[in-house]
């Protein structure tokens, strides 16, 4: 998904800050740990750390504007070529969308979450950030933590690629962590972290489909931000990352097999459902993952 190049960017939108070591602990066997490290690509360790932030109370670190950033960041052609003013776009982008669509489907104000763009590791409320905890969202101080050098490190030394509709997934994803804290069903995965049919599964699933739901608005025309229109290799390549990390095939390759009492984020086919029900209708009424009976088939809207 790309950017239109006129696309006016607020740089400012987001924090940046952080400091020190950028080392990823390898552990396990290289294969094994590559698919962890492309689940906490994708999706981050949310489905752990998002909902269990603030047992270990931090002081946030700096967390003030990059001057560098702001000369960098300016048009949407600047986000389609910097990882970092990618991530700046995407959150311009997710503003727009659930500052109009949430009152509207809710009657509630939305509340813009905090992001923070990091280098290395950064002090938050949910414990210590670092580009191998992979992306998250920490609710005592709704924020959503990224090292963008993450990116560039997997591909560097692990090979896995991350392309642009990636990484604005990866955003679009932890957002949809925000809406739920919004609406007060995040804290279902705590009480309730593990098996095939679990809070925290439900959760996952619906933080993808919040994320397929941005997909199918982000291309509508007006605001300073607008995506050009998705293509069928672009939605292809969304749904092969979801696929890709799914908890039976992450476990499958790190251990063999798949044990769905542990699992914590959904199937790679349940991820794919669930992105395409919010991406094909539009409609967070088909982000229902905490009613559905059949996880593997999310009930289509009319």
């Amino acid at each position: 998904m790309s950017f239109n190049d006129n696309s006016q960017l607020d740089a400012g939108r987001v924090r940046t800050g952080g400091g020190g070591g950028r080392g990823i602990a390898v552990g396990g066997g290289l294969g094994g740990v590559v698919l962890l490290l492309l689940a906490g690509l994708f999706f981050g360790q949310d489905g752990i750390d998002a909902v269990t932030g603030g047992t270990q109370a931090q002081t946030t670190g700096t967390q003030q504007v990059d001057s560098g950033l702001e000369d960098r960041c300016r048009t949407g052609a600047d986000a389609n070529s910097d990882p970092q003013c990618r991530m700046v776009a995407t959150v311009q982008s997710l503003d727009q969308f659930w500052g109009e669509y949430y009152p509207q489907a809710t009657g509630e104000r939305y509340v813009l979450p905090e992001v923070m763009l990091f280098t290395g590791s950064s002090g938050t409320s949910c414990g210590q950030a670092s580009s191998a905890t992979g992306p998250f969202y920490c609710p005592p101080d709704q924020t959503v933590y990224l090292d963008t050098g993450f990116f560039e490190q997997l591909r560097t030394e692990f090979g896995a690629d991350a392309d642009a509709l990636a990484q604005e997934y990866v955003m679009a994803h932890e957002v949809g962590h925000h809406v739920q804290n919004l609406q007060g069903t995040l804290g279902r995965a705590q009480r309730d972290p593990h098996g095939a049919t679990s809070a925290a599964v439900r959760t996952e699933l619906q933080a993808d489909c919040y994320g397929g739901l941005w997909a199918h608005h982000a291309v509508e025309p007006g605001g300073a931000v607008q995506l050009q229109p998705i293509t069928r290799a672009q939605l292809s390549d969304a749904i092969e990352a979801a696929g890709a990390i799914g908890d039976d095939r992450i476990q499958e390759a790190a251990q063999g097999r798949a044990n769905p009492e542990s699992f914590t984020h959904g199937t790679s086919a349940q991820r794919q459902a669930w992105f395409l029900s919010g991406y094909q209708t539009g409609d967070i009424r088909a982000c229902s993952t905490f009613s559905a009976e059949d996880l593997d088939h999310p009930d289509a809207l009319a």
